[in-house]
């Protein structure tokens, strides 16, 4: 099973003036540990249960541009991207750029968006809900479109692009992966076995967690896609607790979602600023997770 690192809580000791030297400090860590991808969110503020929206938050890109300038090998990505918050033809470029700079370790995450405070708060689009499921399917077509040798026009029910030119390319061949956030049964995961590399289920719950790949293989199978194609991620929170007492309760329950398929295991370390949690997140866990 491979492990994934979501940052997803920037709040550490010494401020926004220490935040970059913390940052690198963490993903070097994390990729000397054998972390296969590191993560942030795409939000502009705080989300629960991390906190208060006021507590720190990076913008995603210029953070995993950061990060691509300081590691090596960890794949990098957002989990996951705002169709909403940015035009589709701006986003396959950022994620080009990211692509190009990191060496080809970018991945698309992406989903149809959420968090209506924060749009609202900052005069971000923020349509309804059905329109953003169209919008995110749009821009995973924009995006393929200008990833290919196709650089003629996209004309779709929201966006409109006149010429999909897009140079430099990517180095990732045949393009970077497309992961799709969320587990909706009706919508996202039928969006997941038409389009995507990966999908992105939340795992609190084993069991529920295996009955949404039982739902996407019959999306698949009504698609004409082979399940087997498509990785399966897991989202989880790595609460290893403060002396270390829950990393066996993490290792079995991560281990009992890989019994039920899925093949990376992705996720937050609670103080993942403290030395002392990562050394239990690289010394016990990821060990663990990569016999699964």
């Amino acid at each position: 099973m491979k492990v994934g690192l979501h940052i997803s809580n920037f709040t550490w000791d010494g401020g926004a003036a220490e935040l970059r030297f913390r940052l690198t400090d963490i993903a070097l860590r994390a990729e000397q540990a054998g972390v296969d991808r590191i993560s942030v969110m795409d939000h502009v503020w705080q989300i629960a249960p991390n906190g208060p929206p006021e507590l720190a938050m990076l913008e995603a890109y210029t953070a995993l541009g950061w990060l691509a300038a300081k590691t090596e090998r960890v794949k990098l990505l957002t989990m996951v991207t705002a169709v909403v918050y940015r035009e589709p033809g701006l986003l396959a470029k950022a994620l080009t750029t990211l692509d190009v700079l990191s060496g080809g370790r970018a991945i698309l995450g992406i989903g149809a968006a959420w968090n209506e405070d924060e749009s609202r708060g900052l005069g971000l689009f923020f349509p309804p809900l059905a329109e953003r499921f169209e919008r995110l399917e749009e821009a995973i077509l924009i995006c393929k479109q200008m990833w290919s040798d196709d650089e003629g026009p996209f004309d779709g029910k929201h966006y409109h692009l006149a010429r999909t030119l897009n140079s430099p390319q990517v180095l990732s061949r045949p393009r970077p992966p497309i992961l799709i956030g969320g587990s909706g049964e009706k919508k996202t995961l039928r969006l997941v076995a038409r389009y995507a590399d990966s999908c992105n289920i939340f795992a609190v719950d084993a069991k529920e967690a295996a009955r949404k790949l039982d739902v996407l293989r019959q999306h698949c199978a009504n698609e004409g896609r082979d399940y087997n194609e498509i990785e399966k991620t897991a989202q989880t929170r790595f609460d290893l607790g403060e002396n270390g007492e829950n990393v066996q309760r993490t290792i079995e329950g991560l281990h009992e979602v890989a019994e039920s398929g899925f093949t990376v295991a992705h996720g937050s370390l609670i103080g993942v600023s403290k030395a002392r949690q990562f050394d239990f997140f690289a010394e016990r866990v990821i060990p663990a997770l990569e016999k699964f």
